[in-house]
């Protein structure tokens, strides 16, 4: 098969080294080299304007990244062509890790003694356990059901939200949106951004968490209002705020959140995708194709994941 590796973020080099190792039988090229239009599969992350203009015989658009609403967008994107996301190991274990290390931030009131050190201040925090903390997780694929049970095994409470029903052991699962956020001290955001979630972290849903706690969007941007999330952080009804993600990146050098004191913020490296740990489920699909199979994690359009 002629492969295309196409991304404006991902080193070729490194992907391509391991790709060819593990399919020396087939032959790879690397943008804006499309072999005069005989790809067979694209394998992209956030491509470059034209990618799929001139590629009538696509059987497949591999993914590298789990979010694909870019792709969606993409008006030269063709229809009757399979599209698949990538569920990569390695960034499922690396977002629990995040999704952890802020929780137990605001926990541990980690945020608070920095801010205590800069003003030279020496006070004691309340101690409080993690069974007295509820986390609840905005999203229960692959990275929320992980990510809960890593909380859980930590002692916390966890509920979660999805759009259908889930059954996960120890986990207090709705599609009541404004009953998980009501239980909710610590909200985590993992989901996919589609016209349904869009804006999810808004007014509402913070004048609906207990007070005193925090945010942490680790998905999209486009998932917060953020006039909402500042204005709930003045009034102190939320505590603190993780913010990995922004509608516009980098976050502009006069965004108001840079220099907040309820913030803290991350260059979207949340969980990146490691190619050691995803080139076995690229390879994957890229096997299916070739052996007339439907390839794995397919996404439903219609659904925008």
């Amino acid at each position: 098969m002629n492969l295309l590796f196409a991304s404006t973020k991902e080193d070729p080099q490194r992907w391509l080294r391991l790709l060819e190792a593990a399919l020396p039988q087939d032959r790879f090229f690397a943008w804006p080299d499309v072999n005069g239009g005989a790809i067979d599969v694209a394998i992209v992350a956030t491509h470059p304007a034209g990618t799929f203009a001139q590629l009538p015989r696509l059987k497949l658009i591999q993914s590298l990244w789990m979010g694909v609403e870019n792709i969606l967008a993409d008006a030269e994107v063709p229809r009757g062509v399979p599209l698949a996301r990538l569920i990569d190991p390695g960034m499922v274990h690396a977002m629990a890790e995040t999704v952890i290390a802020s929780v137990l931030d605001w926990h541990r009131h980690r945020y608070l003694y920095r801010a205590q050190q800069q003003a030279r201040k020496w006070k004691w925090q309340p101690q409080l356990l993690p069974s007295d903390r509820t986390v609840g997780l905005l999203g229960l694929g692959e990275l929320g059901s992980y990510a809960a049970a890593k909380l859980l095994a930590l002692g916390f409470k966890v509920c979660g939200w999805s759009r259908r029903p889930k059954s996960i052991d120890g986990v207090h699962c709705s599609t009541d949106l404004d009953d998980v956020v009501s239980k909710s001290q610590a909200l985590v955001c993992l989901l996919p951004l589609t016209a349904q979630t869009r804006g999810v972290l808004n007014a509402r849903a913070f004048a609906r968490m207990p007070k005193g706690g925090c945010v942490i969007n680790l998905a999209r941007g486009a998932h917060v209002v953020l006039p909402d999330l500042l204005a709930a952080l003045d009034a102190g009804q939320l505590a603190h705020a993780y913010l990995d993600v922004f509608e516009k990146e980098p976050l502009p050098a006069d965004s108001p959140l840079w220099t907040h004191p309820g913030v803290t913020i991350t260059p979207h490296i949340a969980a990146l995708t490691e190619p050691r740990t995803a080139v076995a489920k690229v390879v994957e699909n890229l096997e299916r194709v070739r052996s007339g199979e439907a390839p794995v994690n397919l996404v439903d359009r219609g659904a925008g994941y």
